[in-house]
């Protein structure tokens, strides 16, 4: 390798000649202060400890940095691989999960046993996912179209939680036709959850289309008991910036803005608290948080080599837009060990500086897919019988 990979020294924030504003807007999740309110979502497979690590250091600690998503029955049952996705490192505060679940029994288990055996601060559900393995059981964004049972699942949440806030995410509905976000809003209210994140899309749009602020805007209009946060389409600090501005919301959810780009999170601290917004990296730079993210996810794992195949899928989104060959790209996408990692980011033309359109859109783009779901699910939004025994899966991360 001909030049040593060394940390992105140029990702800290450049000084800025502009007054500093007033000081940044505050989320109140419960007892913790979220300042500035900048939340990273919940993405299975991707927002585990290592990643919210690289995040959290990219900011400075600040922001709130959500699990991946945890089934409620692979947690009661206490499933190996649930219970490590579970494991925070000691300086996150507040550990904050995500739980999946439809039958408002095993979702008041897994809430009770989080707070009583100390296992989070803060618990969010999830009623957004769109994919086909989750909606079909009657999961996830299908979920908020049975008024009832989310009441139910709701109810028991909060009651199980203690003292411990209990937060919710979801998108407008399942389709343009079975609308359900302003509905669900007015039941979290009553139910006593703590602040509610909206995705502005249907699960139908799954991540394809443009997302709809104004539905954002809606929300917070129709619940201003509670902080609404806004998700969807936050490539950049400017776009979520003014999604507060636009939609009035409390604070920001970031997803895939971030994927291949934890630094994002220092852009978002220096957007919003007025402060120099940090250089953009170079592919040096990038290529050193690549090594350290496969490094940390060897750690986390226990097990070198499984920690760099987990990371392969990450390749691709480090290295939009910069220019590097296809076959080289595909090397890096099948390495097993740090070293065959490091010896080919070392081949590449490592000054190349941060390329343009690289801000835009990432991660999943599909869209206007029909959303399954559970036979007759769309005949009764009240009517919850139907709900299968296996409807709660039995595995954790999506």
């Amino acid at each position: 390798m001909s030049q040593p990979l060394t940390p992105p020294p140029a990702l800290t924030p450049q000084p800025s000649s502009p007054a500093r504003p007033a000081p940044p807007p505050t989320l109140a999740v419960g007892p913790h202060v979220v300042q500035p309110p900048v939340v990273l979502a919940p993405m299975a497979g991707i927002t585990n400890a290592p990643f919210r690590t690289l995040c959290r250091e990219f900011s400075g600690g600040k922001g709130l940095f959500v699990s991946e998503m945890i089934t409620t029955r692979a947690l009661v049952e206490r499933n190996e691989k649930t219970m490590q996705l579970i494991h925070f490192d000691a300086s996150e505060k507040p550990r904050s999960i995500q739980l999946y679940g439809v039958d408002p029994a095993t979702v008041g288990k897994a809430v009770r046993m989080i707070a009583e055996e100390d296992l989070a601060d803060h618990i969010d559900l999830n009623f957004g996912c769109p994919v086909p393995k989750v909606t079909r059981k009657g999961g996830g964004s299908a979920l908020p179209y049975k008024r009832h049972l989310l009441r139910a699942i709701l109810r028991e949440a909060v009651s199980g939680a203690g003292d411990l806030p209990v937060t919710m995410k979801m998108r407008k509905g399942i389709d343009d036709d079975h609308i359900t976000f302003l509905d669900a809003g007015r039941i979290a209210v009553e139910e006593g959850v703590t602040a509610i994140a909206l995705h502005g899309r249907t699960a139908a749009q799954h991540y394809g289309g443009t997302a709809d602020w104004d539905a954002i805007a809606r929300l917070k209009e129709h619940v201003p008991e509670i902080p609404v946060l806004g998700n969807g389409d936050i490539w950049s600090a400017a776009d979520a910036v003014r999604m507060m501005r636009e939609t009035g919301c409390d604070g920001v959810v970031v997803g895939r803005g971030c994927l291949g780009r934890p630094w994002l999170f220092g852009d978002l601290v220096a957007a919003f608290e007025g402060t120099g917004a940090p250089a953009a990296p170079s592919l040096r730079e990038v290529a050193a948080v690549m090594l350290r993210h496969a490094t940390l996810l060897g750690e986390w794992i226990g097990d070198e080599a499984r920690g760099v195949i987990d990371f392969r899928k990450h390749v691709a989104w480090y290295l939009k837009g910069f220019a590097v060959g296809s076959e080289m790209r595909k090397r890096l996408a099948v390495t097993s060990s740090l070293a065959e990692l490091e010896d080919g980011l070392g081949e590449l033309d490592l000054d190349q500086g941060w390329p343009l359109g690289a801000d835009g859109p990432r991660g999943r783009t599909s869209g206007n897919n029909r959303v399954v779901l559970p036979d007759g699910w769309l005949k009764d939004p009240y009517d919850c019988a139907g709900i299968s025994a296996d409807a709660e899966l039995d595995t954790s991360g999506g």
